[in-house]
C-alpha cells in the first residue's frame, strides 16, 4: 500500500531504486516547497537522495529529459553548482514506473535565501552566477534540439480585460467573501484602470531581447545556499523549464522575485549590484536589459496566474504571494525609471 503522505509504496521505491544500486529505502518524505512536480527526500541504507517525479509540461516547449540531464551534467563538469541526476547501471537517468517518470539525484544539504537575506556583495555573486549559467548553456546545449520556441507577442489589453471580467464575476458570485477576495477585487479594478491608461506602452515584437538557452525558472526556491558557513550557492535545481527564451528577461524576472519586499517595492540597490555583475559576466548591453525590464513589467501588468489558480483551479497555494506581487505592479509603474536605471546603470 502506498504511504498516504508520499503516494509512494515500498514496492514502487524498491522498483525505482534497484537499478541504481543505492541500497534499500529506509524513509521517504515529501518535500513541501514547489508548486510543480513532486519531490521526495529519500533515505536508503547507503545514503540520502532526492527523488523527483517529473509530472511534465507542454510537449511543444519542454525539451526531452535526456537533453536536460545531459546539459546539467555538463554544467556541473564546468564547475557550476548543479546536482545532475544519477545514472543507473545501464547509464539511464530516467526511471519509468507505472507510466510515471522519475530521476534520482544526490541529496544536497542547503537552505533557500531570498534577496532580503543577501547583501550587495552576495547580490553581485548572484548576478554573476546567472551570467555564468547563461554563458555555459551556450556551450553545452547550443546544438540540442528544441521543438518550438514559445511565442513572444506581448499580452493585449483586450484579452486581459476579458480575463479581469471572468475573475471579477467569480469573486462577486461568492456568498461569503474573505479578506483575500476583497483584495482580489480591489487589485483587479485597479489593474483595469492602469491598463486603460497604459495600453499605448505595450511592447512590440521588435523589442524582444536576444534569445538563448536559459534555466527558465531561476528564483529563490530553485537555488540552494550552503546550510552553514559562507553564504555560497551549492545547487541550482529544477531545470524542467530549460529552453530558448530571452536571456535578459530571465535576469529581470529572477531579480524581481529575489528582491521583492512585502510592501511590493524592490530593493533597487541590490538589484543594481546584481544586474551590473550579470552584464559583466555576459556582455549584455544596457539596452538589452532595458528592453527586458519593459517587457517583464508589461507581463506583470497583464498577469493574473495567482488569481486564476485560486478561482479557476481551486488551488490556494500561491495565495500568500499575491499581496506583494499585486502591489509590485503599482509600485513598479510609479517607479519605472528608477527600476530601469537599477538594471542598466
Amino acid at each position: 500500500m502506498a504511504d498516504p503522505a508520499t503516494g509512494l509504496s515500498p514496492r514502487t521505491l524498491h522498483h525505482l531504486l534497484r537499478p541504481y544500486g543505492v541500497g534499500d529505502p529506509v524513509a521517504c518524505a515529501r518535500v513541501a516547497e514547489g508548486l510543480l512536480n513532486h519531490g521526495y527526500r529519500l533515505a536508503t541504507t547507503r545514503g540520502h537522495f532526492f527523488l523527483k517525479h517529473h509530472i511534465g509540461g507542454d510537449p511543444e516547449t519542454v525539451i526531452p529529459l535526456a537533453v536536460q540531464h545531459r546539459a546539467t551534467a555538463e554544467l556541473a563538469a564546468l564547475g557550476l553548482p548543479v546536482a545532475p541526476p544519477l545514472a543507473d547501471r545501464e547509464g539511464r537517468t530516467v526511471a519509468v514506473h507505472g507510466g510515471r517518470r522519475y530521476a534520482l539525484h544526490p541529496w544536497v544539504e542547503g537552505r533557500h535565501r531570498n534577496g532580503r537575506q543577501l547583501d550587495r556583495v552576495q547580490s553581485r555573486r548572484l548576478g554573476a552566477l546567472l551570467g555564468r549559467v547563461h554563458r555555459a548553456l551556450e556551450i553545452v546545449i547550443a546544438h540540442s534540439p528544441m521543438r518550438r520556441a514559445p511565442a513572444y507577442d506581448a499580452a493585449t489589453p483586450a484579452h486581459t480585460d476579458a480575463v479581469i471580467d471572468v475573475l471579477l464575476s467569480r469573486v462577486r458570485a461568492l456568498a461569503r467573501r474573505s479578506c483575500f477576495d476583497e483584495l482580489a477585487e480591489h487589485r483587479l479594478l485597479e489593474r483595469r484602470a492602469l491598463l486603460r491608461d497604459l495600453a499605448h506602452l505595450r511592447p512590440g515584437t521588435e523589442e524582444v531581447p536576444a534569445r538563448g538557452w536559459v534555466h527558465g525558472d531561476f528564483h529563490p526556491l530553485n537555488l540552494l545556499y550552503r546550510a552553514e558557513g559562507p553564504v555560497e550557492p551549492v545547487a541550482i535545481v529544477d531545470w524542467d523549464r530549460l529552453g530558448v527564451r530571452p536571456r535578459a528577461e530571465e535576469t529581470v524576472r529572477a531579480a524581481v522575485i529575489f528582491y521583492l519586499l512585502p510592501d511590493g517595492s524592490l530593493e533597487l540597490a541590490k538589484i543594481r549590484a546584481y544586474a551590473r555583475a550579470y552584464r559583466e559576466a555576459t556582455g549584455a548591453s544596457p539596452a538589452e536589459l532595458a528592453a527586458a525590464v519593459r517587457r517583464v513589467w508589461w507581463e506583470r501588468l497583464n498577469d493574473f496566474w495567482m488569481l486564476r489558480w485560486h478561482y479557476e483551479r481551486g488551488d490556494p497555494r500561491p495565495d500568500p504571494q499575491f499581496p506583494a506581487a499585486a502591489a509590485l505592479v503599482v509600485w513598479w509603474t510609479r517607479n519605472a525609471r528608477a527600476v530601469t536605471d537599477a538594471f542598466c546603470a
